[in-house]
């Protein structure tokens, strides 16, 4: 999310949809283990310097739609004078490719103040905020990404009734995951870095769901399924950790930790 081009006070917000640092099992630092998730779900538990959330696999061009809706968290206690950024956004693409089709929303705190916000993006463009879908803490927010020939995302602010679609082509999508995700984005002036996360105390998910391989069902309904947790480059410390699955398989949490 954030794509290249997106300048906020001074500083370049790099698109980290693609997600960054991530251990899994046939790594030299990772492991596979069954998570807590009510059966019948297995859903293997890895790490990610930028993601936190669920992610369904599969096979190259199977993954035709996402959906999912959250509620946007406010801002815990007050902004600090350093800027800090928190993304919740679903998508199709970038757990293992080079393009992501997304839509979401952020809750950023920059001059020590708190802003909220819609956007999408088509990962390697620029992200593209939605002047036309204000955003307020506590707003009931859903949104899909669908492709047919090309992709389209769809963000709706079921609060104020307000939505927005577009429909893009992009070139060398991959199409094999779809996600549900609380992200941390890279910042970039004359470094690039991971953004402090804004103290988002807890996100709330619904309504995950997926079509792969022509099958449509929960999160929890497929058979190759990654639960992320969001971890400084060391993995000794844990900055966002999402829940378990509900028993339904389509609702989760995810849990401020560190900045």
């Amino acid at each position: 999310m954030r794509g290249l081009g997106s300048v906020v006070v001074g500083l370049l917000l790099v698109s980290m949809a693609l997600v960054s640092g991530l251990t899994v099992a046939g790594s030299a630092a990772a492991s596979s283990v069954p998570s807590s998730a009510p059966l019948p779900f297995f859903v293997t538990n890895v790490q990610s310097t930028n993601w936190a959330g669920y992610a369904v696999t599969g096979a190259a061009h199977s993954v035709t739609r996402v959906s999912g809706s959250w509620v946007e968290p406010t801002v815990v206690g007050s902004c600090p004078s350093g800027a800090r950024y928190s993304s919740f956004w679903i998508g199709i693409d970038g757990y293992s490719s080079s393009t992501v089709e997304q839509t979401g929303t952020d809750v950023d705190c920059t001059g020590g103040h708190a802003s909220y916000y819609a956007w999408y993006e088509f990962y390697p463009a620029g992200s593209v905020s939605i002047g036309s879908v204000a955003v307020s803490d506590g707003d009931h927010i859903s949104a899909s990404v669908s492709f047919s020939t090309s992709f389209t995302v769809k963000l709706t602010d079921v609060t104020s009734g307000k939505s927005f679609s577009i429909t893009k082509s992009v070139s060398g999508a991959q199409r094999s995951s779809a996600e549900w995700i609380a992200e941390s984005p890279e910042i970039c002036s004359s470094t690039c870095k991971l953004a402090s996360l804004t103290d988002f105390g807890t996100v709330h998910f619904s309504n995950g769901r997926a079509t792969v391989s022509g099958t449509s069902g929960a999160i929890g309904s497929f058979s190759s399924v990654d639960k992320i947790t969001m971890t400084n480059s060391g993995g000794t410390i844990t900055r966002a950790s999402p829940s378990a699955l509900n028993t339904a398989g389509t609702s989760f949490s995810i849990r401020w930790k560190h900045t």
